[in-house]
Order: structure tokens, then sequence, then C-alpha cells
């Protein structure tokens, strides 16, 4: 039995897919025949295509409300239709609680919750509309699950925004589903930026059980599958994209003997290595320094 997934005549909506996990996931929909139209402040360095198609562009502000009601009209007025919209543009720098004001921590949450917000708000009419109704997926990030210092606004508007499609998802059952993507860490063009060589993002990757980063495209696979037909029961679900998550730093803690039920005597087992330490780079940075790599990937919108 075939389980190709067709959204042939669908449309999808997918926000900063200019680049990283969001050309991925737009990827993933245009070879799975589906049109796509991406959004970001600035167009991609190339057109963004697969299966011989590419996704059409629109520059768009996600933070400027006005604009993002102005994009959806204008989308409605030229297809009339919109099956799936994915809030993927979000990220942030590096940076500590103590290190910037209130306003900079703002303005993370203002992309990462309140755009995605904005735009399914924008959207509603149309994502209902549809023949077989409309789904929204939420990118959001392990980060929003556990402690994520460094990052902590971002893991809280992660965190809200799980919160935000639960509750978006009973408000408008039946005619729209809405769900989330928890992502870990995904290979993108700026791997490099938080994990150093090919020898860092190797190391990276043994930390995460099914030992490597995840590839955009599989992703996007799992974008596809939530937004098809074969997903069509499936609605305030939160999908786990991680690899498998992170092993229990305390597991790693010391070299201990374990005894199990079967054993007849303890024995020795060797901690794990420790994950890198890599340089990071912000634009408010002077200089590199020295930090533990956070537990996302940054994208932009």
């Amino acid at each position: 039995m075939s389980l190709a997934l067709d959204l042939s005549g669908r449309l999808a909506v997918v926000t900063g897919g200019t680049r990283g996990v969001g050309a991925g996931i737009a990827r993933a929909f245009l070879r799975a025949g589906a049109e796509v139209v991406i959004c970001a402040r600035r167009p991609p360095d190339a057109p963004v295509a697969a299966a011989g198609r590419s996704a059409r562009f629109r520059p768009l502000d996600l933070r400027d409300q006005a604009a993002v009601r102005a994009f959806f009209a204008r989308l409605a007025d030229e297809y009339g239709r919109l099956d799936c919209l994915v809030n993927n543009a979000g990220g942030t720098p590096y940076r500590l609680l103590g290190e910037g004001g209130t306003e900079r921590h703002a303005r993370v949450v203002a992309l990462n919750l309140l755009a995605p917000l904005t735009a399914s708000l924008a959207a509603y009419e149309l994502l209902r509309g549809g023949p077989a109704g409309g789904s929204v997926l939420m990118i959001g990030s392990v980060s929003g699950t556990r402690p994520s210092p460094g990052t902590a606004a971002y893991g809280a508007a992660k965190a809200g925004l799980d919160h935000l499609a639960r509750s978006m998802a009973v408000e408008w059952a039946p005619d729209v589903r809405v769900n989330t993507l928890v992502l870990g860490m995904v290979r993108t063009e700026l791997a490099a930026l938080h994990c150093g060589d090919e020898a860092g993002i190797a190391a990276v990757g043994a930390t995460v059980p099914l030992g490597r980063l995840a590839e955009p495209a599989e992703i996007g696979d799992a974008c596809v599958f939530l937004a098809s037909d074969r997903a069509a029961y499936l609605t305030g679900a939160s999908l786990l994209v991680h690899g498998g998550g992170e092993r229990p730093a305390f597991l790693d803690a010391a070299t201990v003997n374990h005894r199990t039920v079967p054993d007849a005597a303890p024995v020795n087992r060797p901690t794990a290595p420790d994950a890198a330490t890599v340089n990071h780079r912000t634009a408010s940075d002077a200089a590199p320094v020295n930090r533990p790599i956070p537990p996302h990937t940054t994208k932009d919108n």
C-alpha cells in the first residue's frame, strides 16, 4: 500500500520560508504537489524550488499586524483559498536575561508568539472556508519544554505557542485543525555558527539519541503529514521531532555501578563524552565568546 501524500490543488503559506527549516518545509509541500507561498522580510538568496516548481515569495514583516491582514486579503483575492498555514518564522540571538532590557526580550516574544497568533487570526476565514477545512501548524521548540538559559524569552514564547495551539484547536474545531511540531536541533545554514566545523556538528549530533541533527527536509515531511488527510483526526497535538531528545545530564555526571534485577553483579558503565562548547556571535557581540550551544536553531522571518 502506498503512503505517498498528495497535496495537489492545495495552497500552503510558510512564514519565514526563505531559508533553513522554513525552506525545507516549503520544498516538502512542493514535492507533495501543493502550491506554496513563502513570506519574510527579505527575499531568498535563490528560488525555493523542488519537483520542478518554485514557491512564490511575498515580502512581509510579521510583526506589522496591518501588513499581515493585507497579505491574507491579497491571498484571498489571488487564490480564493488557503489549506495550510505554517507558522515557522521565529528565532532569537543568544542573550542572558541580564544582558538586554525588557524591550529586547519583548521583541523575541513578539516574533515567536504574537506573530503566529496574528497570522493565524488573519488567515482564519480563508482556512475554514476550504472544502475539507484548513490546517495550522506551529513550529515549536524543545526550548519551550525545559529551562533555556540564554534564550529564556524564546523558550517562554515557544511554551506559550504550544498552549495557544491547543486552545486554538478547541475553539476552531471542526473547521480548522491546529497542531505543533516541537523541534530539536536542525542542520541548517546556521549550523556552523552554533556548532563550528563539521567535527563540531558531528559532536553535537552525537548527543542526540539518533546520533545526528535533523535535516530541514525531515521537518518538512512531518509538516506535510500533519497537513494531509492522513492526519484528519489530529488536532491539538504536539509532535516531538527531536531525534529522541537530549540525554539527561545526570547520567554522565559520574561513572557509577548500576545493579538491575537480572544482574548477578554490578557492572561499570562508561560515561558519555561531554558536549562541546562552541563560539557564538550575535549582532550585538563585539567578539565571539565561549558559550554552550543553544538547544534551538535560530531562524529569521
